[in-house]
């Protein structure tokens, strides 16, 4: 992707109609939703609170990307609360009163960060956009949730392939001959069978879903392949949470190369309790502390992610007026302070 592309996909996206995820637009709101989107990026650029509910967090979100793609940045992390809860898809009332954070929540919430990215991109069009999950189980439940949604077309991909049973691999051997085998083979929808996963040719965009250092490797092969034509972008990867890539040239891939575009997560708990980090492109990071009740507190501002001792030092010097009594559950505090 060169100079021209990156300025074309910049323009595409910021005239995009926004959805109705918290972003509507039409023809007759072009004005106003241009002197929005100029409000948000010099919002990124200068505003260090942390938003106050999901749908300024997309809204940041969003202005950070472009702002990122007039960088011409191609490698992205983006990074939102464990669990968050962006009102893309509907949840059965039974299932909303049970709360916590299960594999069910924590799946439907990176499956609609990836719908919401997957619809800022269309201008790109569907065919040049693949969106990589983990598993087959889960890009089989992102196809049938965004089936029939024009705004939602893509490719969605497994890099991991479902495993065939041996007696299954002996039927399905059993049963493939001659010509019609051959070329059910060619036109079988799922690229790469019985290769290593590779993008389809043309894609421009590429989101990768909660990848774990399993697909870490693959996603290094695929940025190798692709170069940087291709938009790379990691969705919830906690790239933080990993000590190990494996290799220098895979440590400085994931942790110089790829750029943090947006990330709303908690601190290192065991040295700044109740505290969130916050950055959006380009601006500086924010570590702030959550309370139970009211708006997080901004503790430190700095150009590079706060370390642990960054961490502890800045809330070791919180006043002990300022410190609430009891302790709260952090994971659960991180997931439902937009509520």
């Amino acid at each position: 992707m060169n100079l021209l592309s990156f300025s074309l996909l910049l323009i595409a996206i910021t005239l995009q109609q926004e959805s109705s995820h918290g972003f509507s637009l039409n023809k007759n709101s072009a004005r106003s939703t241009q002197r929005q989107l100029i409000s948000s990026l010099k919002m990124a650029q200068t505003d260090v609170s942390l938003p106050k509910d999901v749908k300024e967090a997309v809204s940041r979100c969003r202005a950070a990307a472009q702002e990122a793609l007039r960088g011409q940045l191609s490698r992205m992390d983006i990074e939102f609360p464990v669990g968050t809860n962006f009102g893309v898809e509907k949840i059965p009332k039974a299932k909303a009163a049970e709360g916590g954070l299960t594999k069910a929540v924590l799946d439907q919430s990176d499956r609609e960060l990836a719908r919401l990215f997957v619809d800022m991109f269309q201008p790109v069009g569907g065919e040049n956009i693949v969106v990589a999950f983990n598993e087959q189980s889960l890009a089989d439940a992102a196809k049938k949730k965004w089936k029939g949604d024009p705004t939602a077309s893509s490719s969605i991909l497994s890099m991991n392939k479902r495993k065939t049973s041996g007696a299954a691999k002996k039927k399905n051997r059993s049963k493939a001959k001659g010509f019609a085998a051959k070329m059910a083979a060619e036109v079988d929808d799922t690229p790469n069978s019985g290769g290593p996963f590779r993008l389809p040719e043309g894609t421009q965009i590429a989101l990768f879903v909660s990848p774990g250092p399993k697909e870490l490797p693959t996603i290094e092969n695929i940025c190798d392949e692709v170069g940087m034509g291709t938009c790379v972008i990691l969705l919830n990867a906690r790239l933080s949470k990993i000590s190990n890539f494996g290799t220098d040239e895979a440590a400085k891939l994931f942790q110089e190369d790829f750029k943090s575009v947006f990330a709303l997560t908690a601190a290192p708990q065991e040295a700044a309790p109740d505290c969130l980090l916050y950055q959006a492109y380009p601006g500086p990071w924010t570590l702030a502390r959550k309370p139970k009740v009211g708006q997080p507190k901004p503790l430190l501002t700095q150009d590079t992610r706060p370390t642990i001792e960054e961490c502890e030092a800045a809330y070791d010097s919180l006043e002990l007026s300022d410190l609430e009594k009891g302790v709260e559950s952090a994971l659960e505090n991180v997931a439902g302070w937009f509520r």
